[in-house]
């Protein structure tokens, strides 16, 4: 009578929305429905979703601890229904919740469970793991003999039977077993099975024992596990007996709803009756059954999990409209005044912007007004150098030779050397064809630049629009490029020489490498050329870094608009 008042009263709480507004009597209310569920109607489905409600107000109303107890009731039902996984990530979330100086029993219970769903896992390092966490955390002696108990078990499933029998007898020889009639029973039973495994007793007393027990506690599971052990202890002996027992198992789990357990039995029946075709039927019939009704359970116990947090995030999404709402008529009351203010402040920064940008876009235009100025004078400058350094100085020791009456074939060949001097010294100066033919004039330029002691290596120019480039990049990526190769015939000494074209994004990377000596940082400042490459690139809004040092070759890598 109790339990319908108990259900009666949780209609009314739903239905009456003052109540609802009390959210730890909802959060206390849909636990108790849950403990309802779970333990009186066993009913795993409805006691999932009131646990799972029940953590949703508990963590509204701000009590961590108690939402941490209904994560672990959760993944108690996960793992209970052969959701191992599932119930491993809620138990994780139980301990993240539980509060340690308050709540050692229930983060023990969690480590316990999470050691649980390892072992049946095979993952058997880290159930020994968290059983030993388990035992180290408990305060309760009574729990730390069951949780002792479950960590021989995993000694045994994972055949280290001397540990096993070692923990169990000391587990047997403690005096509180004795009041626990079932765990004395369970702990009887799995020392008989350790020593019956490992080869070292072949006594069927203390299995006998521990059936007794069992029965007279009406110890259902218990008794699973005493017919399954007789049955594997007389398989080899007595087949006949062995086949009564594993019977007694499909029986007795058909009572109580294990179908688990008689599949366990008909797979030792099948190997006492090979030939028997019922069985493995039936076995086949049980393993489809199992791992459909183990997928239905992992999937919907996922889904309340799911829909619960949807839920959650569409309250809050009510909750956020709602707080803006009221946030709205406050802001209108505010409107007019900002509105005002904000007028007035906009139309004084909309004028300080406008004039900034005029004085920047005149500060620029000035700038790269100068930025050309600049580059252009110092190439006048350079090419006035090499003129009177160069061209002139040949001219000078020509004309000496005239007039030492110096052999006319040598004069000739001083000649013609001056008159390739300008000629070469007049391609540099020329204006840069930018039309269809900028590729090949440019390319050979560069080919024209290496010495014959060098290996010229040029990549990626198939893959570049030059036809769509600007005739000012065109200019400039030829002269810089030029500069390059003239600093690298006069300096270097290189014997190899790659040059590397990359289009993207409408911008144009090139990558030039020599192997030559190299430079300092003192003799880059120096070098005329290189300077006024750097504000050739600059002025058309590129950028060149250069790579060096002495005797370590000679890098530069440039980014310019194409």
């Amino acid at each position: 009578m109790k339990y319908d008042s108990l259900k009666v009263f949780h209609k009314l709480l739903q239905e009456d929305s003052l109540l609802v507004m009390e959210t730890y009597y909802m959060a206390k209310q849909y636990y108790l429905m849950g403990y309802y569920y779970e333990r009186i109607a066993k009913n795993p489905d409805s006691a999932f979703i009131n646990y799972n409600s029940s953590k949703r107000y508990y963590q509204k109303y701000g009590d961590s601890s108690w939402v941490g107890r209904n994560f672990l009731n959760m993944g108690t039902i996960q793992k209970d229904f052969n959701d191992f996984f599932g119930s491993k990530e809620t138990l994780t979330e139980a301990i993240q919740f539980l509060i340690p100086d308050k709540d050692t029993t229930y983060i023990a219970q969690s480590y316990n469970l999470l050691a649980t769903n390892h072992r049946k896992l095979l993952n058997f390092a880290d159930a020994v793991e968290y059983y030993n966490k388990a035992i180290a955390i408990s305060s309760a002696d009574e729990d730390v003999l069951i949780y002792k108990n479950n960590l021989a078990v995993t000694y045994i499933d994972d055949k280290q039977y001397d540990k096993a029998i070692s923990l169990l007898e000391k587990v047997l020889k403690d005096s509180l077993l004795i009041d626990n009639k079932d765990e004395y029973a369970r702990v009887l039973d799995n020392l008989a099975y350790a020593k019956f495994l490992s080869g070292k007793e072949d006594k069927v007393d203390s299995f006998v024992r521990a059936l007794e027990m069992r029965i007279q506690n009406n110890d259902d599971r218990g008794l699973i596990a005493s017919y399954t052990h007789l049955g594997e202890f007389y398989s080899k002996d007595d087949p006949k007996k062995a086949k009564s027992y594993f019977n007694e198992v499909i029986a007795l789990s058909k009572t109580i709803k294990k179908p688990l357990a008689e599949k366990d039995a008909l797979k030792f029946l099948m190997q006492l009756e090979p030939a028997n075709v019922n069985l493995r039927d039936r076995y086949i019939f049980l393993q489809d059954s199992l791992y459909e009704q183990e997928l239905n359970v992992k999937t919907q116990f996922a889904k309340y999990k799911y829909d619960d947090k949807e839920k959650q995030e569409e309250n809050l999404r009510l909750e956020k409209e709602n707080a803006e709402k009221a946030l709205e008529i406050n802001r209108q009351r505010t409107q007019k005044m900002i509105l005002f203010f904000g007028l007035a402040l906009l139309l004084s920064g909309l004028g300080f912007i406008i004039y900034y940008f005029k004085e920047r876009t005149r500060r620029l235009v000035h700038e790269n007004r100068t930025a050309k100025m600049e580059a252009t004078l110092e190439t006048e400058a350079e090419m006035s150098r090499r003129l009177h350094d160069d061209f002139g100085a040949g001219l000078n020791q020509a004309m000496l030779m005239v007039q030492g009456d110096t052999d006319k074939t040598k004069v000739l060949d001083r000649l013609d050397g001056l008159y390739n001097q300008s000629r070469n010294f007049s391609r540099e100066i020329n204006e840069v064809d930018t039309g269809s033919q900028f590729k090949e004039e440019f390319l050979g330029m560069l080919r024209h630049r290496t010495p014959e002691s060098a290996k010229l290596l040029i990549s990626g120019s198939k893959d570049v629009d030059w036809e769509g480039m600007a005739p000012l990049s065109k200019k400039v990526l030829f002269k810089v490029l030029q500069e390059l190769m003239i600093n690298m015939g006069r300096y270097s000494k290189a014997t190899l020489v790659t040059i590397g074209f990359e289009e993207k994004s409408n911008m144009l990377k090139v990558a030039y490498t020599d192997n030559g000596v190299g430079a300092s940082k003192e003799d880059l400042k120096t070098k005329n050329g290189l300077r006024n490459t750097e504000k050739r690139i600059q002025a058309i809004g590129g950028t060149i870094t250069f790579d060096t040092g002495k005797d370590d070759g000679f890098k530069a890598s440039i980014t310019m608009p194409n």
